[in-house]
Parts: C-alpha cells; sequence; structure tokens
C-alpha cells in the first residue's frame, strides 16, 4: 500500500502524520507496562526466564533414529556418541548433535586414464562403494569425506594399475585388480583413521584411449583366436589320446595273449617229444612204424584219394589237384561199346570221387596218367 494517498494527505502505517519514523520509546514503555507492571526489573526477569525455560524445553532432547547414531560435541570438542533412541542433551550453542547414518551404503564414482607397467595408457571408470563403521572418525578426521574417498581410490587404482602390463589388464584377470585396490585402498583409509569401510571396487570398463583402440581389438582377437586354437587342439588331443592308449593296449594284450599261447605250444610240443622219445626207447620198431603212419596219415588227410576195386580193368581219369581248394569231383561215364561207367574228369565243381563198377578185362586198356 502507498503510504502517500493522493487527496487524503500524507500517511504512514504506524499510524502518524507527518512522515515520522515510529515513537521507540513509547513502544517499549508500553511493553514494560504490559509485562512488567509498569516497568519494574522483576517483570524483565521473568520475560528472560520465559526464554530461558522455552530454549531448555526446545532445544534439550534429541531423537537418533535406529540407522544412525548421535556425535555429541560439547563447544566445538567430541563428548560422546548416542545410540539410537531418545536422549537429553544440553541445548546450544552448549551441546551439538550431529547425525550420522551407519547402515547407508554410499558410493563414489570416477573417470581417469593412467600410465601401465609398460608404458601404455588405459582408461579405467570405477565405483566405490563404502559404509561407515566410526561416527567419529568419519566427522573428525577428514573434511569431506566423499572427496577423501574418491582421492585415495584414485591412488590406490592408480598404484594396482600401473603395477600392471596392458596385456594383463585386458586379459580379463580383473578379480584379482578388483581385490588389490580393495585391499590397498582399505588400507589408505586406515591409516588416515577415516572410519570407512570398503564394502565394494567395480572396474566398470577397462580400455585403451580411442586413438589406439583400432590396434588394440585386433590384439584382442588375436588374443582370442589362439585362445580358441588351444581350445580345439585340447579337444582334439584329449580325443585322440584315448583311442590311441586303447589301442596301444589291445595290441599289448594280443602280443601277450600270443606270447602265452607260443609258450605254452612250446612247451607242450617239447613234453610231447620227450614222452615219443621215452616210448621209443622202449620199443623203437614200434613206435618208428606208428610215426610212419601218423605222418603218412597226415600228408594223405588233405590229398585226394581213388581207390581203384576193378583190379586195374577200368580206365580212370586221376583229377588234377587244386591248390588251395578241394579236387573237383569226376562225373560218371559209358565208354562206347564197352558198357562200363567210367569217370572223367570235369570242370572246375563238385568234390570227392566215385569208384566205377567192374568191366570185362578187355575193356581195360593202358593210357599215361592213369593209376590202378
Amino acid at each position: 500500500m502507498a503510504w502517500n494517498e493522493p487527496g487524503g494527505g500524507q500517511r504512514d502505517p504506524w499510524g502518524r502524520s507527518g512522515g515520522k519514523g515510529p515513537d521507540l520509546d513509547a513502544l517499549l514503555k508500553r511493553l514494560r507496562a504490559r509485562f512488567g507492571h509498569g516497568g519494574t526489573p522483576g517483570g524483565v526477569g521473568v520475560i528472560v526466564l520465559a526464554i530461558v525455560l522455552a530454549w531448555l524445553a526446545l532445544d534439550s532432547w534429541t531423537v537418533i533414529n535406529a540407522r544412525q547414531v548421535g556425535v555429541v560435541t560439547r563447544f566445538g570438542a567430541y563428548d560422546r556418541t548416542l545410540a539410537p533412541g531418545f536422549h537429553f542433551v544440553l541445548p546450544r550453542p552448549i551441546e551439538s548433535v550431529n547425525k550420522v547414518d551407519m547402515t547407508s551404503v554410499r558410493s563414489v564414482s570416477d573417470k581417469m586414464q593412467m600410465l601401465t607397467k609398460d608404458e601404455n595408457i588405459v582408461q579405467v571408470d570405477f565405483n566405490i562403494q563404502y559404509q561407515v563403521n566410526n561416527a567419529e572418525q568419519y566427522l573428525f578426521s577428514m573434511q569431506n569425506p566423499d572427496d577423501a574417498v574418491r582421492q585415495a581410490a584414485e591412488a590406490s587404482v592408480r598404484r594396482v594399475v600401473g603395477a600392471s602390463t596392458m596385456d594383463t589388464i585386458l586379459s580379463g584377470e580383473g578379480a584379482a585388480m578388483v581385490a588389490a585396490t580393495q585391499q590397498s585402498l582399505q588400507r589408505l583409509l586406515d591409516s588416515y583413521s577415516a572410519g570407512i569401510t570398503i564394502t565394494e571396487v567395480n572396474f566398470q570398463n577397462i580400455s585403451p584411449p580411442a586413438e589406439v583402440k583400432a590396434a588394440f581389438d585386433d590384439v584382442n582377437k588375436a588374443r582370442e583366436d589362439k585362445q580358441r586354437i588351444e581350445n580345439e587342439a585340447k579337444a582334439y588331443a584329449s580325443k585322440v589320446l584315448p583311442e590311441a592308449r586303447g589301442n596301444a593296449a589291445r595290441i599289448l594284450a594280443e602280443a601277450q595273449a600270443y606270447e602265452a599261447t607260443r609258450v605254452a605250444r612250446a612247451q607242450g610240443d617239447s613234453q610231447r617229444f620227450l614222452l615219443m622219445l621215452k616210448e621209443y626207447r622202449l620199443a623203437p620198431e614200434v613206435t618208428r612204424k606208428r610215426l610212419w603212419l601218423e605222418t603218412i596219415e597226415q600228408v594223405l588227410e588233405a590229398n585226394t584219394k581213388v581207390l581203384d576195386e576193378s583190379h586195374g580193368r577200368n580206365l580212370i581219369y586221376l583229377p588234377l589237384p587244386h591248390s588251395g581248394g578241394p579236387a573237383p569231383a569226376v562225373p560218371r561215364m559209358v565208354l562206347p561199346g564197352v558198357g562200363a561207367e567210367l569217370q572223367t574228369p570235369a570242370d572246375d565243381s563238385g568234390a570227392g570221387t566215385t569208384p566205377a563198377p567192374s568191366a570185362p578185362a578187355s575193356a581195360t586198356s593202358s593210357t599215361p596218367g592213369a593209376s590202378s
């Protein structure tokens, strides 16, 4: 609202004319008259006492949540730590309560380029997750805990990456690097008494700079091809070697069986010869004749035999022997004018011979190659 209203003269919000400020003396006198029985010193004391009581009632207690602890400072110095619950404290500025969440997981992330052991540049994106384990150290050891954790994490990552080669970093050994980084970071924060526990370290991306990414992709492809070929060779070896071992075992078993057979047969032959020698010494003539008969029996057993029961009165053609097979059969035929049934050579079929019936003696003639 404008203080100067047209046509009505000048007016101000204090209800006075003339454009002057409020009368502070008069205002103070009215307050003293209202609260202090006419402005006596006792009235001022009552006002001060009421203010003190209100101050104590409103600022002398605190409630700590279940996930928090309260760190109490008295005149800026650490005094005690409050557990979750309702607590009485001295009002500010005598005591102050700083509440710290002890269960939530805090995290910091960063991306940076660093130098490896073999003087290559690699870009690392990492994420650090941590929790507070000591509220007093967390509040008073560092001015900015999150920034301190980030700087300590960067130092630890640079230490681990700087001690590794590019091939090691890109070869899938991330788990070992993560464990080494977490241990190094935890030791560094413990040396600062930071009151922080590192719960997890993640390397979200490890890659070469964009300028040399194509060359590194070729290297990675060659490494993958090498690993694939090695796996194929191992699979082939695992398939072929058992078969070769099985064949070797089978051949060895056959050789051992053949050896055992030959040895047993030789021992049996020698034993049989000794027994025969013993019998020969007892009856030489009988044993000699027996051996001759057995030998002739073995020789003639596999040969074709023709028996002539006509006492040389029939013309018989002996079959030619076949190598490796049975002798052919001799079919029967009747000579013209003789009336006798004879056997003549035939084709390469059949086996055995059939004796011809007897014929008159005049029908018999000798022919070279015939046998009676």
